[in-house]
Parts: structure tokens; C-alpha cells; sequence
């Protein structure tokens, strides 16, 4: 026993207990004094998408683009061609509404995987108790839900021009921090966080303050440091409490780690996201994952798992803003 287990290998220990698999249905050898545990253990994986943006759900399997449109209205003053539209009781001129439609169109792209498996493999993991199919299929899913957190967060514009996701989009305004903030301390990441709210609600007109600020591990962490200049509280609690978010709203000011931030600014600067979560100012695109029928061919079973990928759709640009070197 000891010499064959010596000379077993495998390639698929990710998905496995140990270098001992006998082949990726799981089928071990296993001492007579030894316990397995029978818990299958998946790979460590974690994707935020759905915590940090809204869908855009009226999109189908049919649809090659998705598209808003974006209005500008504009209206000349009365006696001053700014100012309030005063008229005189025998004014003849009255200025007109003017209204320009600009159209946004963003691919939707296939994505696809591949389920496969031999009647013999099925048969060998119904008898184990652990059927290749759904393993393969949580495989499968795992996969899916990473290139969507890919798409939401950063898109992928090494392969597809323009292709930017909710960190690194072109029409987004950005500015950076006079200095890091493990140097900076308490007083730094307020002046940061507050001046990172206070850009993206002045751009909108003062109509949208940020609800949301999404941070890097690293940075999101040292938010936990306790504040000097309020007692026992930490910066993040303070901040929670004193923004013009909540102070406006009464609501309270979402912050959260987002791995994707860590080197996403300009040179590779770390970056903080200030936005709103709300399907009106930027939303994602998506057709949910699908299977083609299963095609028996010789001893193989196949189907093909597919969805529509989209890219992230910036309605208002103008709420959104980024800071680089945090």
C-alpha cells in the first residue's frame, strides 16, 4: 500500500483533500486507522458584486448592446440670459425649453463553460457518494461569480477597448492625497473621506452625496485604529457618524473593503471609491447563467453553461469620484 501510494500523482489538488487523489472523482486510498473527513472543501474564494451595485435586469439572451440616454436641458433667463425667466405683461419673446438626447450604447459579451464528464466517472462518484457532475458544476458557478466580480470592479480593457468597471471609469474625476494613510494617521483619513464626498456631491450640483466608500483591505483596516480626538471611538465609527451623507440623510454611510482598490489608481496607487448605490447613477448589466442541453457523444455527457457579461453603466458619472495614494 505504502509503495503505490508513493507513486500516486495528481494535477487537481484545488479541488482536492491531499496529493494522494487517485483521480479528480475522489476516490483515496485510505489507511485502516486513518479518519477521513468527508467534507468537501472548495477553494477560498470571495466576490463582493452583489454587495456593491445594482443590476440592470431588463437585458436578455438576445440583446448584443445595452443602452440609456443621458438628457440636457437649457433654457435662456428673461432680461438676463442666466438668471429667472422674467417677462414684462407685453413681452412678444418668450425663451424656449431645449432638450439634447445623448444615446450610451456598451456591448453585452458571451461567456461560457464547459460541463463534461464520462458515464464511467459518474458512475464511480454516485458509488463515493460524490457526484463529479455537481463538483464540476459548483466549479462551474465559482468561476462565473469571479469573472462577474472582475467585470463590476475593474472590466477587462487588456482584452476589449473601453471595457472598465465601478474603480477605473474613464469619465470618472480622480485627485490624490498629499500622503499615505498608515503615515498619515486619524486626522488624514477624515480630511481624505470628507474631501472624497465632498468632490463627487459638489460635481453632481450638490443633488447626489455619496452613500457609499469602497477602500482597500489594507486602508480599510487601519480605519479601525481608535480616534485620539474622540475618546474611544475608531475613525470609522466617527466617520459613520460625522459625514455630510448622514448628517443630511439620516442614513448611514456605507464603507467596505473591496480587494480589487489595492494598486487600482493612476501609477498604481491605491484607491478609494465614492459613489451612490442606486440603479439611477450606475448599475451592471447582466443575463443571468444559463445551460444548453445535455448532448451524449460516445461515453461523454456535455452541456454548456453561459451568461451575457455586460460593462458597468455610469448613468451620472458626475456622482462618482475617485482618490489615488490612500
Amino acid at each position: 500500500m505504502h509503495k503505490l501510494k508513493n507513486r500516486v500523482r495528481t494535477l487537481d489538488s484545488a479541488f482536492t483533500y491531499d496529493a494522494q487523489t487517485v483521480d479528480s472523482i475522489g476516490n483515496y486510498f485510505v489507511g485502516e486507522l486513518e479518519r477521513l473527513d468527508p467534507t468537501l472543501h472548495e477553494p477560498l474564494a470571495s466576490v463582493t458584486w452583489g454587495r456593491d451595485i445594482d443590476l440592470r435586469e431588463d437585458v436578455g439572451a438576445g440583446d448584443d448592446l445595452s443602452s440609456f440616454t443621458r438628457s440636457a436641458f437649457g433654457m435662456e433667463g428673461g432680461t438676463s440670459p442666466s438668471g429667472i425667466n422674467w417677462v414684462g405683461d407685453e413681452t412678444t419673446s418668450i425663451p424656449s425649453a431645449t432638450v439634447d438626447l445623448d444615446k450610451v450604447a456598451q456591448p453585452l459579451r458571451l461567456a461560457a463553460y464547459n460541463l463534461s464528464y464520462t458515464l464511467r466517472e459518474i458512475e464511480k462518484s454516485m458509488k463515493l457518494g460524490r457526484p463529479v457532475d455537481q463538483q464540476k458544476l459548483a466549479a462551474i458557478r465559482l468561476k462565473h461569480q469571479m469573472d462577474i466580480d472582475q467585470m463590476v470592479y475593474v472590466g477587462d480593457p487588456d482584452t476589449y477597448d473601453g471595457a472598465y468597471g465601478l474603480t477605473n471609469g474613464a469619465g470618472v474625476s480622480s485627485d490624490a492625497v498629499t500622503s499615505k494613510w498608515a503615515t498619515g494617521g486619524a486626522a488624514q483619513m477624515q480630511t481624505d473621506i470628507l474631501d472624497g464626498q465632498q468632490k463627487a456631491w459638489q460635481a453632481s450640483g450638490y443633488a447626489v452625496c455619496p452613500s457609499h466608500i469602497l477602500l482597500p483591505p489594507a486602508q480599510y483596516a487601519l480605519l479601525n485604529q481608535t480616534n485620539s480626538t474622540a475618546g474611544t471611538q475608531s475613525v470609522m465609527t466617527y466617520i459613520k457618524e460625522n459625514n455630510p451623507y448622514t448628517q443630511a440623510t439620516g442614513r448611514a454611510l456605507e464603507i467596505l473593503p473591496v480587494k480589487w482598490l489595492a494598486e487600482a489608481g493612476a501609477s498604481k496607487a491605491d484607491r478609494a471609491v465614492f459613489y451612490t448605490k442606486d440603479v439611477n447613477y450606475v448599475r451592471y448589466p447582466l443575463v443571468p447563467l444559463q445551460r444548453s442541453m445535455v448532448t451524449p457523444q460516445d461515453m461523454w455527457l456535455r452541456t454548456t453553461y453561459w451568461s451575457m457579461l455586460g460593462q458597468v453603466e455610469f448613468v451620472y458619472p458626475e456622482t462618482v469620484h475617485y482618490k489615488d495614494g490612500i
